[in-house]
């Protein structure tokens, strides 16, 4: 379900927050849906169960998920995360238009870049 990479640079809790972030805006996690334990995904994933907590910890705080004793953690009812699937994204979009620049090209081919890798991915999966 997670995909978390302690290479990346980025803190293993927050590939964790915005993970579920992205699944609960895009409609993959839906209110009520049980989260894997911490003791679950520390140990499917290798990494210490407190930067899952501390993950969980905030996502509660922030009302997308909901603690409820004796029970997994779960997604809010009515999640307050306003955030649309586009504003999640801005932080990769930043990250992409910076590795672009620095790598000499230019920003307007982004767009067609993109369509050409989008085309090869849909075309390995149709193989």
């Amino acid at each position: 379900m997670f995909i978390l990479n302690p290479g990346s640079g980025i803190p293993i809790y927050r590939q964790l927050v915005e993970q579920i972030r992205r699944l609960v805006a895009g409609g993959q996690l839906q209110p009520g849906d049980c989260l894997p334990s911490v003791r679950e995904l520390a140990s499917t994933h290798a990494v210490n169960p407190m930067t899952i907590s501390k993950a969980y910890n905030q996502l509660e705080a922030e009302g997308i998920l909901v603690r409820r004793r004796g029970r997994p953690m779960e997604v809010a009812a009515r999640p307050t995360q306003a955030d649309t699937p586009g504003q999640l994204l801005e932080p990769q979009l930043d990250e992409l238009i910076q590795a672009a620049r620095q790598l000499g090209v230019e920003v307007d081919t982004l767009p067609e870049l993109l369509d050409d890798y989008l085309r090869q991915l849909r075309k390995e999966k149709s193989s």
